[in-house]
């Protein structure tokens, strides 16, 4: 059975930072593009970073570009998302989504940035 499960979300002041998980399981990881999407209220779910099934490449969209990084662990089955100096605006349900043979999506972690 294939899962993707998000976790690491919650209320952070902006400023701070958060460190999102993604735990796979049921494919092979490690041939998969890792990409992280998000979706605020009222608008449409973006692309937020990607890293390849190596971990050899990855992008951001210019507005995280420098705050967030992006990773993954072959071995572990783990995709992260480390967002630092993080801003009101990245307030989201953020989604990870493996890519490769098939894309497979998790349900979903919230983030809330607020004083």
């Amino acid at each position: 059975q294939v899962q993707l499960v998000e976790s690491g979300g919650g209320l952070v002041q902006p400023g701070g930072s958060l460190r999102l998980s993604c735990a796979a399981s049921g494919f092979l990881f490690s041939t998969y593009a890792i990409l992280w999407y998000r979706q605020a209220p009222g608008k449409e779910r973006e692309l937020v970073a990607g890293i390849s099934s190596t971990g050899g490449v990855t992008n951001y969209a210019d507005s995280v570009k420098g705050r967030f990084t992006i990773s993954k662990d072959n071995t572990k089955n783990t995709g992260t998302l480390q967002m630092n100096n993080v801003k009101p605006e990245d307030t989201a349900m953020y989604y990870c989504m493996a890519r490769g043979t098939y894309n497979y999506w998790g349900q979903g972690t919230q983030v809330t940035v607020s004083e």
